[in-house]
């Protein structure tokens, strides 16, 4: 598929069968249409032409397949922000050459019909919350994370404190320069300290600045972890390994499983 067609390859074929057969839940079409729009936006203002050199593959993932993880997108259904937001994933998909079922995708909130959408787009869910500790593998892996609480990116680093682990992963998400100037350091240090020690093994890249998407993806960056760098960190960065708790933080941004009595989605799947 040529960059800029309408979905992520392979989407498109499965929403026409499914429509050849009993056809779209009501209302999912309507949802649809309003992604397919977000997409022409998106590239018709020139903001994804701006932004595709931020999010080009770093060099970790040269020549082997990637996957992505799609934490906290929220109600794109109703909310034309994360309506954005989803389509610049779906760009970003096809630019990376990811197919739709390498892409697992968690909300809590997400209603039935924007379960049955991303459905219909070929994308996957998480059978669960993960709290973002997902596990990267071999192979190398995107989390796509715009506007999610600091717990999920710590607890992300925690669950891949490694440096193999970190050297094959990309984030996108909120800018760690930005939490590091707004947060106090005694703050940072004691409740996100994984994010407090990667920030010296971090390169990242901010995306470019547009008046039409300044609260859709304001203050968000490309991080990466080179292998090089992290081996330059002192040997007592990698020797802790406590899993976050949280139990000072004041302001933890994140739900947890306990907190949604352990919901998922009737149709995810065991990734």
């Amino acid at each position: 598929m040529a960059e800029g067609a309408w979905g992520p390859p392979g989407g498109r074929r499965r929403r026409r069968r499914r429509e050849r057969g009993r056809g779209e839940p009501e209302g999912g079409g309507a949802v649809l249409r309003r992604l397919r729009e977000a997409w022409d936006e998106l590239l018709g203002s020139g903001f994804w032409a701006d932004s595709a050199g931020a999010v080009r593959a770093p060099p970790c993932g040269a020549g082997r397949p990637w996957r992505c993880v799609c934490y906290g997108l929220g109600r794109f259904g109703t909310c034309p922000a994360a309506r954005h937001q989803l389509a610049f994933l779906l760009l970003l998909l096809q630019r990376m050459h990811v197919p739709p079922d390498r892409c697992l995708v968690f909300d809590p909130a997400f209603s039935e019909l924007e379960v049955a959408a991303l459905g219909e787009l070929g994308l996957r869910l998480l059978p669960e919350n993960e709290e973002g500790k997902h596990q990267v593998r071999d192979s190398p892996t995107l989390f796509y994370m715009v506007h999610c609480g600091k717990a999920l990116y710590n607890n992300l680093l925690w669950r891949n404190w490694a440096p193999a682990a970190l050297s094959n992963m990309v984030i996108i998400g909120n800018s760690f320069k930005g939490m590091q100037e707004r947060v106090l350091s005694r703050i940072l240090e004691r409740d996100y300290s994984y994010i407090a020690k990667i920030l010296k093994g971090t390169e990242e890249v901010a995306l470019p600045a547009h008046p039409r998407y300044a609260d859709t993806f304001n203050d968000t960056s490309v991080h990466w972890f080179p292998l090089h760098k992290l081996e330059q960190l002192s040997t007592e960065v990698w020797e802790f390994l406590e899993e976050p708790t949280y139990h000072e933080c004041e302001d933890l941004e994140i739900i947890r499983k306990e907190d949604e009595g352990n919901r998922h989605s009737p149709v995810a799947v065991q990734s």
